[in-house]
């Protein structure tokens, strides 16, 4: 179909929903001024319904009198009509655009901090470049800047309006703050990666979901300026005040922390063995490695929590499985007992692999295990071991194929065992911490391999 025709329809159908919304509005004795406002939870911008007016790659627009430059990446096999999220990625001190979009030493798995890995094609990623390499922000013109790649982005391309989302480490920490202090109204939530109050905080009195993550040994930005920057979201947030448990130098462990706030706008922060990096890895005092480290995977699902108008991944996504799973009575989340967090996918992927660990209990469809006779299937795919898996081996999810490396049963004392290898499913070493690991080991019992449903 031409382009131009699916433009028609596109606003042809807006022009629909505004009708019907006024009508419905007038037939309440609702002020129209509030109808019409009502068409915007539609949260789809300009660009949708027509070419992309830009592509993946180099970008340079007008800002504030200077030639301000981005890296764009736009899904593979994008849609149109398909209302995507968008997510901006900041460099720190002395780093570029190429430095975050590259991934740089760790690859693609850590390109703009690892959320083109994780998002899946989901999402619409931004590099912006700083003056100077670093954001000063002077006069606001850095976030002046940012107004400007949304207004061309949203133009260009089908952006949900309620999912942006913004990251960035230390510099770009710093930025990243500063939006959540100006434009909470724009975007949803951001995540401060060893951040402080480097580019300013224009009004700051507004609520937005708020990730803080801080090395307990950053000797370049002490971790009391990002619990600095957190509490003023604790306070913005309505949260209840709490201590959160940080780890022990030496320790190689990380604690995160969800505060109880105001619905819809979150606190978590996240404390860790290391110094000033983002990439920490558990296990490994120090250790910084893009490929390897747990951050990405905890705050892309910090981000994808917010549902308002996900888009859905491209034909590349495996179709699902066409058998349909029997809901269980008592729920469909796998509550473990020592933790009283739920089995729960990694980053909310769906692609084979994607790895089983302990998680917050939420409602989200990478926690809810439907049995459909002995599997246990989950967004499509099935709860699955390798088929040489030995006491140790980590639980995936996998295409579905009724192997016995697929079948699992839910014992009279709680644990739950694979018909395969005979062993059961463990949380690692007994571990209660988000991102505990979950493998197969030998059946034993104990509060680590039992589980309840929920």
């Amino acid at each position: 179909m031409p382009q131009g025709t699916n433009r028609h329809r596109w606003r042809l159908l807006v022009a629909i929903a505004t009708t019907a919304l006024l009508a419905s509005a007038g037939a309440a004795g609702i002020r129209l001024a509030s109808a019409a406002a009502d068409v915007v939870p539609l949260a789809a911008t300009a660009g949708c319904g027509k070419a992309p007016g830009m592509n993946s790659g180099t970008h340079t627009i007008q800002s504030g009198g200077q030639n301000r430059s981005f890296i764009l990446r736009v899904p593979a096999n994008y849609n149109n009509n398909n209302p995507y999220r968008l997510i901006f990625a900041f460099h720190w001190r002395g780093g570029t655009m190429n430095d975050v979009s590259s991934g740089g030493s760790s690859g693609s798995t850590w390109s703009y901090y690892g959320m083109q890995e994780q998002s899946n094609n989901t999402a619409i990623l931004v590099a912006p470049q700083g003056n100077g390499n670093g954001w000063a922000n002077p006069g606001g013109q850095d976030v002046t800047f940012v107004d400007d790649m949304i207004r061309r982005i949203d133009a260009a391309l089908c952006v949900d309006t309620t999912q942006r989302f913004a990251l960035g480490f230390s510099y770009g920490g710093g930025m990243s703050y500063a939006l959540a202090c100006a434009r909470a109204n724009v975007f949803r939530a951001v995540a401060v990666y060893s951040g402080a109050q480097l580019s300013g905080c224009s009004g700051g009195t507004q609520p937005i979901a708020y990730f803080g993550l801080h090395g307990i040994s950053d000797n370049v930005l002490n971790i009391s300026q990002g619990r600095s920057l957190r509490d003023t979201f604790v306070r913005n947030n309505g949260c209840a005040a709490q201590n959160p448990r940080e780890p022990s130098r030496g320790s190689g462990q990380h604690f995160t922390t969800l505060y109880s706030c105001r619905a819809g706008y979150p606190v978590q922060w996240a404390a860790y063995d290391s110094g000033h990096g983002p990439a920490p890895v558990d296990g490994c005092s120090g250790c910084e490695d893009g490929a390897r480290t747990w951050t990405k995977a905890e705050v892309w699902r910090f981000f994808a929590q917010f549902q308002g108008g996900t888009p859905t991944p491209g034909p590349t996504t495996p179709t699902p499985d066409p058998t349909t799973p029997t809901p269980d009575p008592n729920g469909n989340r796998l509550r473990g007992e020592a933790s009283g967090r739920c089995l729960d996918i990694s980053g909310a992927s769906s692609t084979n692999g994607a790895q089983a660990q302990i998680w917050d209990c939420h409602t989200g469809g990478n926690q809810q295990f439907t049995a459909n006779g002995a599997t246990l299937q989950t967004m499509g795919k099935c709860l699955d071991v390798a088929s040489n898996a030995t006491a140790g081996t980590r639980v995936q999810i996998w295409d579905c194929h009724g192997g016995a490396n697929q079948q699992w049963t839910h014992n009279s004392n709680g644990t739950i065992s694979n018909a395969q290898t005979g062993l059961c499913l463990d949380v690692n070493s007994g571990g209660t911490a988000n991102g505990t690991a979950v493998i197969v080991w030998n059946c034993h019992g104990g509060t680590n391999q039992r589980w309840a449903r929920a």
